[in-house]
């Protein structure tokens, strides 16, 4: 006899706080449920790069809720159909990846990459860098991600200015972007990828950074123009600190590899001992509150 499932969910402690509830493990390393015809709520696993697991939404006629545990969510939207809700991770990853857009930032502006090949080498390579102080730094996309990296910030003497999609007090919208970045020493991308963002970083917007500047991206590779970026590189006039590239996995021959002035570190910004529990609590709320018809928090798509 089949077993009802109505909650898949990603978290094995997540599914052991619902056990009172018709809820089962999928985490995409173990063999599906065998009934998926009664699944109100997917939780679809995080940090697996496998169309499959979104592909299961087609098989699922009783769905009602995606949840996603990561905050960007543009790798679901493909397989959604009407009438489903979307909720993401907002609040799981702002401070795992808050933490590494200002240790990029900090690598990047020390000069940290250079000291650790020269060190490779036995070199003693001393000298001089920009540092952080006194920097003015722009963040693009002043979310919760974003106003986490900003409260990191607060004890750098830094001058932090901020735009979103929206704006309101103290954000500035993104249409204002232009104008902004020949002020940015530092500007640290944070925005969602929607067709509004991607290759938002492209060559106009490259051009107005000032010489010497750094981009951090902790967002989505595709928010920047990889081609425009490694111009800028090659020619020596910017940084780039990158957790995120196009493409991604980064091919072993890219050139953004060997690209002057760049550090690149593989998509790791929300993996850190800080998700587990945090992604335990927001599945756990999520659950609760459909079960017993509360809103979802975090809803981009649907009610």
């Amino acid at each position: 006899m089949l077993v009802a499932v109505r909650y898949l969910i990603s978290h094995p402690d997540a599914v052991a706080e619902l056990a009172d509830l018709d809820v089962a493990l999928y985490d995409g390393t173990q063999p599906m449920p065998d009934n998926l015809d009664d699944v109100e709520f997917y939780a679809v696993p995080y940090g697996i790069i496998d169309p499959r697991l979104c592909e299961l939404i087609a098989r699922m006629p009783r769905l009602e809720v995606v949840q996603t545990v990561t905050a960007g969510y543009d790798h679901v939207l493909p397989y959604l159909r009407p009438g489903l809700t979307l909720a993401n991770g907002r609040g799981v990853h702002d401070a795992a990846t808050a933490e590494l857009a200002v240790a990029l930032t900090l690598a990047a502006r020390r000069r940290l990459p250079d000291f650790v090949r020269a060190g490779d080498e036995g070199r003693w390579a001393s000298g001089w860098s920009p540092g952080l102080a006194d920097a003015r730094v722009l963040i693009v996309g002043y979310g919760s991600i974003g106003a986490a990296i900003e409260r990191r910030l607060a004890g750098f003497e830094v001058e932090v200015s901020r735009v979103a999609r929206n704006a309101r007090p103290g954000v500035r919208p993104v249409s204002d972007v232009a104008e902004m970045l020949p002020r940015a020493d530092v500007v640290i991308l944070a925005t969602p990828l929607t067709p509004e963002t991607e290759c938002l970083v492209g060559r106009d917007f490259l051009a107005r950074m000032p010489d010497g500047a750094l981009l951090v991206n902790v967002s989505r590779g595709r928010v920047v123009d990889t081609a425009a970026l490694l111009a800028e590189l090659n020619a020596g006039r910017l940084h780039a600190a990158l957790d995120v590239t196009e493409p991604e996995p980064l091919p072993a021959e890219h050139p953004l590899w060997s690209a002057p002035n760049v550090l690149i570190s593989p998509h790791v910004g929300g993996l850190t001992a800080a998700l587990a529990p945090r992604a335990r609590r927001l599945l756990v709320d999520q659950v609760r509150r459909y079960a017993t018809g509360k809103p979802l928090a975090n809803v981009v798509i649907g009610r």
